[in-house]
């Protein structure tokens, strides 16, 4: 635990969102880098410069399928009057010894292959007969039929300027460039370029990996049959999902059941597999003792600095919270609530940020704007309570999605927003400005 933890002054200790925020950022550490295959290096954060080595292209290179040519050989080439030039071989993509263009010739060359001595531009196939004098309107089926290797004439029928369908030699990027900049999230593009420049592994720092698990003996699986006094569990499903958002390799566990034993023994054997643990539900009164004898007692509790806290913040909704470490890894580890819109919301708040902060980024936030309120009735809050209300978000205006109970599901599948009141605010009139976290 940090020393931001010594602030509480016991279990009545009411602690604010920034002092909870800020004592999991000040604990959780970003992991420690490691070396891996481009591919697996996915969705990880670069933790160094990456410079290029060779230019890209390292070499120039045709654009286009048709004829290495001297710029002077087809000077005012047309229909009526074509150029006619010697074919002196061919140039494919991947070879290695190059013919040598001189006047009044031309080299068939294949899109990619690099541009031979001696020639200055490249005429397409279009423009040309094709070597096999039928007229312009040939073109790539001409092309398409040339005898590999054929040598003979081919008809020019227009005009180029000198490089004309030539990539340069490094007019994507040169030797000595910087590729990319530490602190890079590897995407697709990102993994393209890399190989592109020949690394075939770079250091990240790994996805983290976060067990969800829920707890609760009413929970049941989804494709189950109900119940008396039970519901489907989807709190794993959805924390799950946050976590893979936010980059994270995520493990759903699913239910367990009110029993600290059973949830002691998991959370054990979870620990093996985890950067980061989250539960959800049994940290309010009630099941609150289950869950706290079950995470003291965690792996090596006897290793200094281990324990988890709960608390209560100063917030609507998910005032319980706990927070802390466990094992002998000192393996983070937040607690939940059990209300379906107080687990996303709390989420969003404080474990995508860890998860963020476990990558090794520096912007670690949902991004915030300012809005109008578009509602027709004003909002009202609880005094000292900093409330977040589900919104959608479009064109500087954000519009309440649903009532304010931690219950409702359903309002989350149509929000792309929270609205933030703050502590102080205990009512906010339709046309207010206010503060929005962007979700999408």
């Amino acid at each position: 635990m940090s020393s931001a933890a010594t602030r509480t002054t016991g279990p009545d200790h009411l602690w604010s969102v920034d002092e909870h925020l800020e004592d999991i950022l000040a604990t959780v550490r970003p992991l420690e880098p490691i070396e891996l295959n481009l591919l697996d290096a996915q969705g990880c954060v670069l933790v160094e410069d990456v410079t290029v080595p060779v230019s890209l292209p390292p070499f120039d290179n045709s654009s286009m399928d048709g004829y290495a040519v001297r710029v002077a050989d087809v000077a005012g080439a047309s229909e009526e009057f074509p150029a006619v030039l010697d074919v002196v071989g061919d140039v494919a993509a991947g070879q290695a010894e190059l013919i040598h263009v001189g006047p009044g010739q031309a080299a068939r060359i294949m899109t990619g292959a690099p541009l031979p001595p001696g020639a200055e531009t490249v005429v397409p196939v279009e423009w040309t007969d094709g070597g096999l004098g039928e007229g312009p309107v040939a073109g790539m089926r001409a092309r398409a039929l040339a005898p590999e290797g054929a040598e003979g004439h081919v008809h020019v029928y227009r005009p180029a300027e000198a490089r004309a369908h030539v990539r340069a030699k490094g007019s994507d990027v040169k030797a000595g460039d910087r590729a990319l900049d530490a602190g890079t999230v590897l995407g697709p593009p990102q993994i393209a370029l890399l190989a592109a420049i020949g690394r075939g592994t770079v250091r990240v720092r790994p996805r983290p990996r976060v067990v969800v698990m829920s707890t609760g003996s009413e929970l049941v699986q989804p494709d189950e049959e109900l119940g008396s006094g039970q519901i489907y569990d989807s709190n794993s499903f959805a924390l799950t999902a946050c976590a893979r958002d936010a980059g994270a390799i995520a493990y759903r566990v699913g239910a367990v059941p009110d029993d600290a034993e059973t949830l002691r023994s998991t959370i054990e054997d979870q620990l093996v597999r985890a950067d980061l643990l989250v539960t959800t539900g049994g940290v309010s009164v009630g099941a609150y003792d289950v869950v706290k004898e079950a995470l003291s007692h965690v792996g090596d509790e006897d290793e200094a600095g281990s324990g988890i806290e709960f608390r209560k913040l100063a917030m609507q909704p998910g005032k319980p919270q706990g927070f802390g470490s466990i094992g002998p890894d000192h393996t983070p580890l937040l607690a939940l609530p059990g209300n379906p819109v107080s687990s996303y919301v709390s989420f969003e708040l404080f474990v995508r940020p860890a998860i963020r902060t476990l990558m090794g980024l520096d912007d670690v936030h949902r991004p915030r704007t300012r809005a109008t309120l578009a509602t027709g009735k004003a909002l009202t809050s609880p005094k000292g309570r900093r409330q977040f209300l589900r919104g959608a978000y479009a064109d500087g205006s954000v519009t309440p999605v649903g009532g304010a109970g931690s219950h409702l599901v359903a309002a989350l599948a149509h929000a792309d927003a929270l609205i933030v009141v703050p502590e102080d605010v205990e009512s906010v009139e339709p046309g207010t400005e206010v503060e929005v976290v962007l979700l999408g």
